[in-house]
């Protein structure tokens, strides 16, 4: 494959200093490392907290619930999601009993249709849980206004985003939390892991709480003499404060993780440089696609929006024989899924629909070339007869 979706952002010395970790150390279990990744990614961040777990899934999942408790939301309230995103913006919810409330897409952002979400608040909605997609941000500004002066917080899903900025903000941090993936294929990676960064106490101790088992003991060292006094009928090392799971990660992600870090900015640079070529391209046939741009977005992929359907699968079969993948923009619709076909309601998704049937993506990283660019510029120039 000449230009795959994904490529190993690993170099052999990440491999090499994972052998060293491995061969002068015998735990490898959450430790020291996690703790020093934890509080670098914050720092790059621009965040008081961070909490590494082991998938940007799970981040979503722990972060659901442990709002619901901070927040006392009760089971049925309801959290607005997006119609496009990855499933796991929206599993949370279900699984923490709460009601999702579907929103269709914008093309601009591919984030919500603002006016249809503000619409779709009611007395119940107690959240809104946004996907910044494919390195596009969110208008913050507009979602903050919906939720200014009422009962509902903003959570954010930052998996694909890394590094984007809305009026100079990394997003992440415009609402209560944010979360990040370190997937193989993403901005960086541990290999697997994920990332809740807050800038609140609260929430960060009860997301301490939650990723192992509820245990007091994973709270900050501060904390544990005046909670340890309340309980004396328990051992302090096996006390437990709430339910929780193990969504723990390991030393080995997060000594990747730091390493990665170091380079992300760099990463963030080239990728932004190649999506620059990305748009020029596309450019030159606004008769046939629409071209997205963000002015201070951190590019994910080049995604392809063909206003004619037969057009986007001629091309997308062009590019396939010349050895570049291509995927659909993400899930689609995911309402289209059928695990949410129940949610849907034809004709009230109509952008959802559009990306569901009329576009797809390639990937975009690092390691894209100039030369990769200009076969890319080439196949469609040929393609559209220019």
């Amino acid at each position: 494959m000449f230009w795959s979706l994904q490529e190993n952002a690993l170099t052999p010395a990440d491999l090499d200093a994972l052998v060293d970790f491995i061969r002068s150390n015998e735990k490898f279990t959450q430790g020291p490392r996690i703790r020093e990744f934890e509080q670098a990614y914050a720092k790059w961040q621009g965040c008081k907290f961070s909490v590494m777990v082991n998938s940007g899934s799970s981040a979503n999942l722990l972060l659901v619930g442990a709002v619901k408790e901070l927040k006392s939301w009760k089971d049925g309230d309801e959290v607005i999601v997006p119609a496009v995103t990855w499933p796991t913006t929206i599993t949370p919810v279900m699984q923490c009993g709460l009601k999702p409330v579907f929103v269709d897409a914008n093309l601009t952002d591919l984030s919500f249709d603002y006016e249809q979400l503000a619409k779709k608040i009611t007395p119940r909605t107690r959240g809104i849980f946004v996907a910044h997609l494919l390195g596009f941000p969110a208008n913050e500004d507009r979602l903050l206004a919906l939720t200014k002066g009422r009962d509902i917080t903003l959570l954010e899903d930052s998996c694909e985003s890394q590094g984007a900025k809305w009026n100079g903000v990394k997003v992440g941090n415009h609402g209560l939390a944010g979360t990040f993936s370190l997937y193989w294929g993403h901005h960086m990676t541990a290999i697997e892991g994920g990332l809740v960064t807050t800038n609140s106490d609260e929430l960060y101790h009860l997301l301490l709480l939650k990723r192992s088992h509820g245990l007091a003991r994973e709270l900050p060292p501060e904390c544990h003499p005046e909670i340890a006094a309340k309980y004396p009928d328990i051992d302090f090392k096996f006390l437990f404060l709430t339910d929780g799971t193990n969504f723990r990660s390991t030393e080995l992600n997060a000594v990747l993780g730091l390493r990665q870090l170091n380079r992300l900015d760099d990463f963030i640079r080239i990728r932004n440089r190649n999506f620059r070529h990305y748009v020029e391209i596309c450019k030159r046939y606004p008769e046939h696609l629409i071209t997205l741009e963000a002015k201070e977005g951190s590019s994910f992929a080049f995604p392809f929006l063909f206003k004619n359907q037969e057009m986007k699968f001629a091309f997308q079969k062009i590019i396939g024989e010349a050895g570049i993948e291509s995927r659909p923009l993400i899930g689609g619709n995911l309402l289209r899924q059928p695990f949410l076909r129940a949610y849907y309601k034809p004709g009230e998704f109509s952008n959802a629909d559009f990306l569901h049937t009329n576009s797809f993506y390639i990937g975009n990283n690092q390691f894209v070339t100039e030369e990769r660019m200009n076969v890319l510029d080439d196949l469609a120039r040929k393609f559209f007869g220019k």
